[in-house]
């Protein structure tokens, strides 16, 4: 599922707090679940393409949800927490793993539990995230910990650009209010999807999905496991990263001027893809990203639509961006 709409420009003020404070946007809608149980990790690393096995507590990992031909349906997060693994996904990638669960895990001593509606999550993006929380968690990827805000348990989790809070929903306008007292400055979507498309994070539902592979999607490094056992479209996805290449890889393309996704893209006359992600970016101006088939490399000028705009494949992520975060959404 690819989308159509052009976002807004992020406003300046949004921005701002990204780049130099702590911008805080709710993202209670993501899909949530927990795994409990003697076999819970057992399972989950039969099912999924990473090594949940070794998620240590306080820990996690990326992960996808593959189709057998090694497609994705899904990119969850899981965290290992005294509850148990918590799991959370964009909301499109819900109902493949609510299928998953269900039809893989007999045979295991393995119980899951619906959190989407139960859990509320709250992201702090920006170098003062960490000055807002009392007990934040460690330094690894993924490291969580549980801790209070206004008296509230929550769940820190560490992320590339600050920190996610995970606790009950209902305590939802009591954590938000004590977290804007604090400093922290609610943004809009269209700032932190600036943010993601200038890093150059995949998004499931719009930049993969259920027609992509994870060396595609440029995910394999962080989502992928070659050394563990078996898993659901392993066989596909580790005879590629041996054997082949892919035909298709994401790519940043800095456009010269406005365009909407889905827009074809040419090269020397072969459609070579299409625009998945689109943004005006303060630093950069209109950027996207786009599954580019390899025929086009860095470098290359393509033309987007009728050729009214043109595009410049770049290698991700843009510069001056950083580095790309472990599990982005």
């Amino acid at each position: 599922m690819i989308t159509t709409t052009l976002p807004a420009p992020p406003d300046p003020v949004d921005h701002r707090a990204l780049l130099d404070g702590a911008g805080l946007l709710d993202r209670s809608d993501r899909g949530k679940l927990a795994v409990t149980g003697d076999e819970a990790a057992a399972f989950l690393d039969s099912m999924l393409s990473n090594d949940i096995a070794g998620i240590p507590l306080g820990g996690g990992a990326y992960a996808t949800l593959l189709t057998h031909k090694g497609r994705i349906l899904a990119d969850p997060r899981v965290l290992r927490t005294t509850e148990g693994f918590l799991l959370d996904t964009e909301r499109v990638g819900l109902q493949a793993l609510f299928d998953a669960i269900r039809q893989l895990r007999i045979g295991y001593r393995a119980e899951f539990h619906k959190r989407t509606l139960e859990r509320s999550l709250l992201s702090l993006i920006g170098p003062r995230s960490e000055e807002l929380v009392t007990d934040p968690p460690g330094h690894g990827e993924h490291a969580n910990t549980e801790t209070q805000i206004a008296g509230i348990p929550v769940v820190a989790v560490r992320t590339p650009t600050g920190l996610d809070l995970i606790f009950a929903s209902e305590a939802l306008p009591a954590v938000r209010g004590e977290l804007e007292r604090l400093g922290a400055v609610p943004v809009g979507e269209p700032a932190v999807e600036c943010l993601r498309v200038e890093r150059g994070v995949p998004r499931l539902g719009v930049d993969m999905g259920d027609t992509t592979m994870p060396q595609e999607a440029g995910i394999h490094g962080r989502a992928v496991s070659f050394t563990k056992g078996c898993y659901v479209g392993q066989e596909t996805v580790a005879r590629l990263y041996w054997k082949g290449k892919p035909n298709r890889h994401l790519r940043g393309l800095r456009l010269s001027g406005p365009a909407s996704p889905g827009e074809e893209l040419r090269f020397e006359d072969a459609v070579v893809g299409a625009l998945t992600s689109v943004v005006i970016s303060p630093t950069h101006g209109p950027i996207g990203l786009a599954l580019v088939r390899r025929a086009a490399g860095p470098g290359d000028q393509l033309a987007v639509g009728d050729g009214t705009i043109r595009a410049t494949v770049t290698e991700l992520p843009f510069t001056g961006a950083g580095e790309p975060p472990a599990a982005e959404r």
